[in-house]
């Protein structure tokens, strides 16, 4: 029995630990970017939604409820709660015109279904999904600047109005 617990530790330590590294990793590259999210809040985030998901999936276990509706039901809880979170986060330009924190926003509901998927050890959405994100956020940012040049020039104005 103290074997099964200590597998069983373990194996909640790796969830978590996996859920941090995801989390902070991803708010690594906002804080590189001087976005107003980052590292600890992120690795936050996806912590908390791992430990909300796997206290339920627990709880379940030791009093023989059904763990997949529980975690269900702690997962939509996850997502209403990180848009308020995410609404947070977004801003008017000073031109009101652009909105920004869009990408911002969009990291905190990533983070957390980061680390929704370590609690659930569903380890290929988690490799999967943190390797999409990593993708948008590094590769993607150039290229979304490099497209909107492009526009820029056709209409002959960047977006500081100086072209």
């Amino acid at each position: 029995m103290a074997i099964l617990e200590s597998a069983h530790l373990i194996d909640t330590g790796l969830r978590i630990g996996a859920a941090i590294l995801a989390g902070a990793v991803v708010g690594i590259n906002r804080d590189l970017h001087h976005k107003p999210i980052g590292l600890r809040t992120l690795g936050l985030v996806a912590l908390g939604s791992c430990m909300l998901v796997l206290s339920v999936t627990q709880y379940a276990l030791q009093h023989g409820a059904n763990s997949s509706d529980a975690a269900s039901r702690v997962t939509q809880g996850i997502v209403s709660g990180i848009g308020f979170l995410g609404a947070g986060v977004i801003l008017r330009g000073p031109d009101q015109i652009h909105v920004l924190g869009l990408t911002t926003a969009a990291t905190i509901l990533v983070a957390a279904a980061l680390g929704v998927s370590c609690a659930l050890a569903a380890w290929p959405v988690l490799l999967a999904g943190f390797t999409g994100t990593l993708f948008l956020l590094i590769a993607c940012g150039p290229i979304e600047g490099a497209i909107q040049r492009g526009i820029d020039r056709r209409q002959g104005t960047g977006r500081d109005g100086n072209y």
